[in-house]
């Protein structure tokens, strides 16, 4: 039977005798239960939901079609009730499931201890309506003492928990097929409205709007070296001005975002280029005396061990894993027994955690480095869920990474190793040290007074930070814990003596874009949404399309400006942040049962008294909301992006068409439009970059009349790339040739021979003389190869299209077809790096088929949208080549065989 697990132990631990079905959600997580049961158990797995609200029209039900509610999938007159259909895919899962049903005295459903696993508990027992008696079996690890543990001390189904996440079932499709709608009528067809996707895609945007408004502002102070004498260690150490005559001198934190001193800084010393020159100069051979010394002890307290949503960060930017990959790697780990339930708001250890946290490092370290009292790490977090425990090695004795590798693939070793050096680190002692701050005086030739300032700190006893250090976010100015900065011993009145000092000139940088590990961080400090949800809402924004990747920064796409914008403008609600999280506050009502589940959607669908004073439901409802006015919005006016003035004071715009985005002002009265192409961030749409754009019209740019054909030929921008095409006359109904430019040309400098050529193009080669087949030699979207029939083979370079002999194709035919670029072997790399840290082998990248990618000579990876040869970075080239990994090789589809009758 798929997915089913029969135990081979005898001596189960159940509360009675008799055959028991359980059933959880994965064949994974069943193999690995089964083992660990009696003989009396037999384990199978739903794959998942076995059911849901229909996806579309084609899955309801005839009877219900006619009805007015079947859209929705929620009979919203009646209670709210829901229609939930056994998924197409699920159908024969539940037949299976059915008959293992029969031949048993009792049911244990196994389901994750969350919401949605008592959700599909609950949907399994009203699904398989089963007439033995019904257990609800809960554990947090699959280790042998608790799954026997939970198999002996079963629950009855908590059915507040099965109303809280069915509420938010209902409500995210009311909210979807209410307010999605809106978006085809008034931006674009197949877009998608979410209660939390469309709050996330409002956080991208608004970062990038920031981005568009920042004004960047100068200032200068000097960067120095000084040194302390012969006998100091260091000798030389680093400062920086920081006073001038006693006023501070300006750094970035003055500046706001429009390039103004904010109005507390207003007292502050502004120091321009001349000026920092000046004083540099005046401050040679000077003496310099030391002020103060200021020395402090430090302490640093450990990290809390690892939830969903911190999991995500460090993931993200200690392994450069994604939200998804993390999750997805975590879910085998938790399933294989290697780690605790990875969905948890809780940073708690249980007792038999703390004890082998600390016997571990104990072990490793020695007594000194354990924390000598148990450390407990509590919190009070928006919105928690269920509270169990923190994610931890599973067991009442963790493994050491070593011990697991044989066992683990290369990401499950790497977010292993992550969870298990954070939680040993919990237990573990204070990191103590200290810090030294140092003020140094002198005169400079002009008069004025400069003070600098170092300072520095040393770690005497590293404690905890032997085992694990927290990433930071460098581009912020983070330092990392256990960095030391070391500076002589001076004492107050010391001379020392300026060995360098250099004027330095700094620029501010706008708000850095989101990436998914602080995407994560923001949307949990805003209480929206659930952790364990993140994963599949940052790719959903990437999916439909609202926002794309450049490197590991998350960049809006202009779609999403108009989205926002008109949610913003008219359903403001929907998208307010302190709404949004305010729901979760109602959804955990529901949970506690202290609300009841028809009345809250009662009200907010239709209008009542729930949540707080401006919610939804306080306002009319959600149907009243987006019913009202919908044909009053003004589609071009939400489709309209203002940029900025051009040097006639004319407004240059992005508008959103159905076909995607473009580039518009008026010009004499008369419309003037630019294509934009679909790689150039909102924020580097410059004035520069918008007139290059309306100086390439979209009609093309004329490169001159065809001899052979007298038809006009242009060369033009389009979404994917530049091309040149051939003006038809009116009413011919043929389609005009067209022909991509090859990597080496440019739109400003093609060629009317250079468009010819590539309008010639299929060239026919010759025919093969053994099949009679046409080769030719092509361009394609993907670079240049040759076509025989269906077989089509990679050609190395472009110009081969236009002198590659028959010979020479025949011979590549002759050979077998290998997969790749003919040439790559001998093709010289794009770029190439150092050694990967799994391989071991050195990373180049090179130019495929299908465009660049990376490659360590055994696993290739595409570059991505916003990937750049020129810029790719060696991390980023590792953590492509990491993602491909953790896919694995591609799966061929299984042959289907006809089943066998039995005799």
């Amino acid at each position: 039977m798929a997915g089913s697990a029969r135990t081979r132990r005898s001596g189960g631990n159940g509360a009675s005798t008799g055959r028991r079905l359980v059933i959880v959600e994965s064949p994974a997580k069943a193999r690995k239960i089964a083992s660990y049961l009696g003989r009396d158990f037999v384990v199978e797995s739903s794959r998942g939901h076995i059911r849901d609200l229909p996806r579309g029209a084609a899955d309801v039900p005839a009877k219900y079609k006619g009805q007015s509610w079947a859209r929705l999938g929620v009979d919203v007159d009646h209670d709210f009730e829901p229609l939930y259909v056994v998924s197409p895919d699920k159908k024969a899962t539940v037949t299976e499931l059915k008959a293992a049903l029969k031949g048993v005295d009792e049911l244990y459903l196994a389901t994750d201890g969350d919401r949605e696993g008592e959700a599909i508990a609950w949907h399994l027992m009203e699904t398989l309506k089963p007439k033995v008696p019904v257990h609800r079996m809960v554990f947090y690890e699959i280790t042998e003492p608790a799954i026997r543990e939970a198999a002996a001390n079963p629950r009855g189904l908590d059915q507040h928990l099965v109303d809280a996440q069915e509420t938010r079932r209902i409500l995210d499709r009311l909210y979807g097929y209410e307010v999605s709608p809106v978006l085809w009528k008034k931006v674009m067809p197949k877009l998608s409205a979410g209660r939390v996707q469309s709050v996330a895609t409002r956080i991208v945007v608004e970062r990038e709007r920031e981005r568009i408004r920042f004004v960047p502002a100068s200032y200068w102070d000097i960067a120095a070296v000084l040194d302390a004498g012969a006998d100091a260690t260091p000798r030389t150490f680093n400062a920086r001005l920081v006073a001038v005559d006693g006023a501070r001198v300006a750094t970035g934190r003055d500046f706001g975002p429009d390039g103004r001193l904010l109005p507390k800084s207003a007292d502050v010393r502004m120091l321009d280029e001349a000026e920092a020159r000046r004083l540099a100069e005046g401050l040679a051979d000077v003496r310099l005396s030391v002020t103060s010394v200021e020395e402090k002890p430090y302490t640093r307290r450990p990290y809390a061990p690892f939830m969903t949503s911190t999991l995500q960060q460090e993931a993200g930017s200690k392994l450069r894993f994604s939200a998804e990959r993390t999750m997805r790697t975590a879910q085998r780990l938790y399933e294989n027994g290697y780690i605790t339930y990875m969905r948890t708001d809780s940073t708690t250890l249980s007792d038999t955690a703390i004890a082998a946290a600390q016997s571990q490092a104990r072990e490793l370290y020695g007594d000194a480095y354990v924390s000598p009292k148990p450390r407990q790490y509590t919190r009070k977090v928006k919105n928690a869920q269920e509270a169990h425990e923190a994610i931890r090695p599973a067991g009442e004795n963790f493994r050491t990474p070593g011990q697991v590798a044989g066992e683990l693939d290369v990401d499950e070793l790497k977010l292993y190793e992550l969870i298990w050096q954070r939680t040993i680190a919990s237990q573990m002692a204070d990191a103590k040290g200290t810090t030294l701050s140092v003020r140094i005086t002198g005169v400079s030739a002009t008069g004025e007074e400069c003070t600098f300032a170092a300072s520095g700190r040393t770690i005497t006893f590293a404690g905890f930070l032997k085992a694990y250090v927290e990433a930071v976010d460098a581009e912020a100015g983070g330092e990392a814990d256990d960095a030391e900065t070391r500076l002589p011993r001076l004492a107050r009145d010391q001379a020392v003596t300026a060995a360098e000092l250099d004027p330095d000139g700094h620029t501010t940088n706008p708000p850095p874009r989101y990436t998914e590990p602080s995407l994560v961080k923001a949307l949990e400090e805003l209480g929206i949404g659930r952790p364990s949800t993140y994963a599949s809402i940052i790719s959903t924004i990437q999916e439909r399309g609202y926002v794309w990747k450049r490197g590991s920064a998350l960049v809006p796409s202009w779609v999403a400006f108009a989205v926002v914008g008109l949610m913003e403008r008219h359903f403001g609600r929907l998208v307010d942040y302190d709404f949004t999280a305010a729901l979760e506050d109602e959804l955990d009502a529901i949970a506690a049962g202290r609300q009841e589940r028809t009345t809250w959607l009662s009200g907010f669908y239709f209008g009542g008294d729930v949540g707080p004073t401006g919610s939804v439901g306080r306002s009319g409802g959600l149907k009243k909301l987006v019913g009202s006015g919908v044909e009053e919005i003004d589609a071009r006016e939400v489709n309209s992006i203002p940029l900025f003035t051009d040097d006639a004071g004319r407004t240059v715009m992005v508008r959103v068409g159905r076909y995607g985005p473009y580039l518009e002002r008026e010009v004499d009265g008369q419309s003037q439009r630019a294509n934009l192409p679909d790689d150039l961030p909102p924020d580097e749409l410059s004035p520069e970059i918008a007139e290059k754009l309306f100086a390439t019209p979209q009609e093309g740019r004329s490169l001159g009349t065809d001899p052979a054909t007298g038809h006009e030929i242009v060369a033009k921008e389009g979404r994917f790339g530049p091309y040149v095409t051939e003006i038809l006359p009116e009413g011919v109904k043929e389609k005009p040739r067209t022909g991509s430019l090859f990597r080496s040309m440019s739109l400003d400098t093609v060629t009317l021979d250079d468009a010819l050529r590539l309008l010639s193009l299929p060239r026919l080669v010759g025919v093969d003389p053994e099949s009679g087949e046409e080769i030719t030699a092509q361009n394609g979207r993907y670079g240049p190869y040759l076509k025989k029939g269906s077989d089509s083979r990679s050609l190395g370079t472009e110009e081969e299209i236009f002198n590659i002999t028959l010979e020479e194709a025949l011979k590549i035919y002759a050979e077998p077809k290998k997969r790749g670029r003919r040439t790559a072997a001998a093709t010289p790399p794009l770029k190439e790096f150092g050694a990967d840290p799994v391989s071991g082998k050195p990373i180049v990248v090179k130019e495929g088929r299908f465009g660049p990618y990376v490659t360590d000579g055994e696993t290739n990876a595409s570059l991505r949208k916003g990937d750049d040869v020129e810029a790719i970075t060696m991390d980023r080239a590792v953590e492509l080549l990491a993602e491909k990994r953790a896919k694995g090789p591609t799966k061929k589809k299984p042959t289907r065989r006809k089943a066998t009758t039995k005799s």
